[in-house]
């Protein structure tokens, strides 16, 4: 195989699992969506937590929610856990990178706040450790996996939700978190703006 058809070879396999997850994951896209807004509503807030590429998806969706997705609205209370590079190397510093994310969820995360945990494995301790600091502060968990979900299912409750891509290529994986976030950030403006 020459490399033309390795890569659009890249692409029919990422389009192909995007055509499937459409069906497998609007209902709990929605759901996200209707939780996330609920949040709003009640003056709570999303803190968003990632490693790797999962930091940055994080990081996107938190600007999408506090500038705007596709059109002019108010900003939305969202916090990327993975931008504040001084929290984070302070942390892991004192031997402790297993909580760069549990700690800040301690300390700023309340009652009715929604944490967005991404991990590609479903395996990260420190975005483990997040939901279980999560769960600690009364707050309902949206977790976005790979794979089978990793130890991360193990932890979700009835009043979390699992958004999952069953794929075991973390590329295709990343990929489709960017199309997940975008319909996440649809969904969440179509609901408070009533965009059809």
């Amino acid at each position: 195989m020459d490399i033309t058809e390795r890569i659009a070879g890249h692409f029919t396999e990422s389009a192909n699992l995007k055509l499937q997850l459409g069906d497998l994951l609007a209902r709990p896209i929605v759901a996200a969506a209707e939780m996330i807004v609920q949040a709003q509503l009640n003056e709570k807030k999303v803190l968003a937590c990632g490693n790797g590429g999962s930091a940055a998806s994080a990081q996107y969706f938190a600007s999408r929610m506090l500038n705007q997705f596709e059109m002019e609205r108010p900003g939305l209370a969202a916090v990327a856990l993975s931008a504040d590079n001084s929290t984070l190397t302070a942390i892991a510093n004192h031997g402790h990178f297993d909580q760069i994310f549990s700690k800040q969820v301690t300390a700023l995360g309340h009652t009715g706040d929604v944490l967005l945990a991404i991990s590609t494995s479903g395996n990260s301790r420190n975005i483990l450790r997040a939901i279980e600091a999560a769960k600690d502060r009364n707050m309902t968990v949206i977790a976005l996996s790979g794979g089978d979900g990793g130890e991360l299912v193990e932890l979700l409750t009835e009043e979390d939700i699992h958004i999952g891509v069953p794929h075991d290529n973390a590329s295709r994986v990343q990929e489709a978190y960017i199309l997940i976030l975008h319909c996440l950030c649809d969904a969440i403006d179509c609901t408070l703006l009533g965009v059809n």
